[in-house]
């Protein structure tokens, strides 16, 4: 059997302590979570009381207490009832671990120990609420590669060192990990920029390579990562262009377009009325799209775009041109 790793271990404590009313001796924990049956007593003690603060630093609230009014000196351990994550905002560190949480719950791996943990807790006698547990189930996954270096980058306080896209390698004090429309984001400050910074994990190359010390830099106060990823989004719409888009073509244009089925336009094309804040975001969009769309309004934006293509049609002349001239035996 593979084995355990720390992520899983974490999130096979985290379920465990949430997944019951009662308080958890630290035996049942040892005999019960994957990760800990085969450590010795030390190792065992290490383990436990690192894991346990590490899921305390990132916004669980583990507490300490008895079940047995008459033996206060047995004590267990559980997640305070109700406690687990505030409902409006994450901050970097819970951020973090919903991150995980999504990651680790649909590997199929997890979720058999996960599954395998909270039995034999029922057999010895553990209260298991099942119904505590859908708040940990998420509706997020990510296959993106070196998501786990990221996640204790971001723990450890380390800098990050990747390769990002056509833009080169780059240096990140990781601030959190969050998920956007559908995307991954790291946000942090860029070191050789000295700038704040988000990136789409899925643009990097390769694999992220963690660089220096823990505790290298400290997350400025207030840092909402969710902000930091929510600045990406496009302006709000300004402006609005009526376009002919030929059918089963420029499917992103479609989709935030309002069809006009009434207007006039090119045969074989439907026409929809889209909203822009940029002009030049919107003329490099429909000019890419080649003649799949038209822009019939306004006048302007269709010249601009015309004047576009134009533009790129003389550029690929000379650089055809100069391939053509390469290719010349003398």
């Amino acid at each position: 059997m593979a084995p355990i790793v720390k992520a899983e271990r974490l999130m096979n404590l985290a379920i465990c302590l949430l997944s019951t009313k009662r308080f958890v001796s630290k035996e049942d924990i040892r005999a019960h979570v994957s990760g800990y049956q085969d450590q010795s007593d030390q190792a065992f003690e290490r383990m436990f009381e690192r894991d346990k603060e590490e899921l305390r630093s990132l916004g669980v609230p583990i507490e300490t207490g008895s079940n047995d009014v008459f033996f206060d000196d047995e004590y267990g351990y559980r997640v305070t009832p109700g406690g687990l994550l505030p409902p409006v905002e994450f901050d970097a560190d819970e951020a973090a671990l919903v991150g995980l949480a999504a990651r680790a719950w649909h590997e199929a791996s997890i979720t058999s120990a996960t599954q395998s943990a909270l039995a034999k807790l029922r057999a010895v006698g553990v209260e298991v609420d099942a119904e505590r547990l859908p708040g940990l189930h998420p509706v997020m996954t990510t296959r993106e590669a070196g998501f786990g270096v990221w996640f204790r980058a971001i723990l450890q306080r380390i800098r990050v060192t990747f390769d990002y896209a056509d833009r080169g390698t780059r240096t990140v004090e990781p601030w959190g990990l969050t998920h956007h429309r559908g995307r991954w984001y790291v946000s942090g400050r860029d070191v050789d920029k000295d700038e704040v910074r988000t990136f789409r994990l899925s643009r990097i190359n390769g694999q992220p390579r963690t660089k220096g010390r823990a505790g290298a830099f400290t997350v400025p106060e207030g840092t909402d990562v969710h902000e930091l990823a929510r600045a990406l989004d496009p302006e709000p719409a300004t402006h609005r262009a009526t376009v002919a888009v030929r059918p089963g073509r420029a499917a992103a244009l479609r989709r935030r377009g309002e069809p006009l089925p009434e207007h006039p336009g090119p045969e074989g094309f439907a026409v929809y009325g889209v909203g822009y804040a940029s002009a030049r975001a919107l003329v490099g969009e429909v000019a890419g799209y080649g003649s799949d769309v038209v822009v019939l309004e306004p006048v302007e934006l269709r010249r601009a775009v015309i004047a576009h293509l134009q533009a790129r049609v003389r550029v690929d002349g000379v650089d055809r041109g100069r391939h053509d001239d390469e290719g010349v035996t003398p």
